[in-house]
């Protein structure tokens, strides 16, 4: 498969979707990648604490992921009963999506703006992606050891609680944004933590972004929803550029529905697999999120993917 172009003039966007019945993101037009908040800090010497301890100061249920089998999209094979179900569920969530006013606000904002859409949502206050505190599976994934060391990024990154729960000695983890308001928020929130020394926030474009340092591990939750069905492809190339060869990408798939139009636009098993396969990815596991705040339970599905095939461009 032919590599999508490193550089892009399409909108992007970078955004948590993280708040109960609410979901959102950001975009903005490609900007230059080179701007930085706060240059990449090398590993210090000292140890804080382990990296399976956790952040004491997150206030977030330690409960254990269970691991269910993988699960087809289709629903052919279910008894009607089950099937009726899906439907109702599904009704309700193009609702909930429709008729949400701070969705729908958020979304005449982005629309209207695709260069300062997000940027406007930030200064009026109108951000309901954001959860406010660590995705819960991937505070518990961290606190049980679960998650690859390294160099670790998060794209879309917000008000960076994902970045701060994860970094510890032995992780270093970079959150991007395209949104300079978000990137501040970050760094208010987060720079007189005691685990600071071991994470970064930049403003930067992540389709057009070039570091000097691969990653061992990449968290995506709610990026590949936020951006246009046909930037996908270029979405899984950029995965696939960013990652070492031994890398691990993992993607929290949300919103698992059958709603029309977005951002959130709807996604599924297959739309990551039509992109991330092309690009040498394979699933070692895909489960239910049982972790999933409200409303989001049996709507979202937590991918591990590892690199099969090919080299990294970088």
């Amino acid at each position: 498969m032919q590599a999508v172009p490193r550089y892009l003039s399409r909108p992007v966007v970078s955004c948590f979707f993280a708040n109960f019945n609410s979901f959102g993101s950001r975009f903005g037009r490609a900007q230059p990648a080179s701007t930085k908040t706060i240059p990449l800090k090398s590993w210090p010497s000292r140890t804080l604490r382990s990296c399976s301890s956790g952040n004491t100061n997150l206030n977030v249920k330690n409960k254990m992921v269970s691991e269910i089998p993988q699960q087809s999209d289709k629903m052919e094979n279910k008894p009607d009963q089950q099937q009726k179900e899906h439907r109702s569920s599904s009704s309700t969530t193009t609702t909930t999506i429709n008729s949400n006013p701070n969705v729908n606000r958020m979304q005449e904002i982005v629309h209207s703006d695709s260069s300062d859409g997000w940027e406007k949502c930030w200064d009026q206050g109108l951000t309901p992606w954001d959860l406010g505190q660590p995705t819960p599976v991937m505070l518990h994934l961290h606190q049980t050891g679960a998650l690859p060391k390294g160099r670790a990024l998060v794209p879309g990154c917000g008000s960076g609680h994902d970045v701060v729960a994860i970094a510890c000695p032995e992780r270093y983890v970079v959150g991007v944004d395209i949104t300079d308001k978000a990137i501040m928020k970050a760094i208010e929130l987060s720079s007189s933590l005691q685990n600071a020394d071991y994470f970064t926030f930049l403003k930067a474009d992540f389709f057009t972004w070039n570091p000097t340092e691969l990653f061992d591990l990449i968290f995506d939750y709610t990026f590949f929803c936020a951006i246009e069905p046909d930037m996908r492809s270029a979405w899984a190339s950029q995965m696939q550029y960013l990652l070492k060869p031994d890398g691990e990408l993992i993607t929290l798939m949300f919103p698992i529905s059958d709603h029309v139009g977005g951002p959130p636009y709807k996604v599924s098993i297959a739309d990551y697999e039509e992109v991330l396969h092309p690009m040498g990815f394979k699933a070692v596991s895909i489960v239910e999120n049982d972790l999933a705040v409200g409303p989001r339970k049996g709507r979202e599905k937590l991918g591990r993917w590892k690199k099969i095939a090919g080299q990294s461009l970088l």
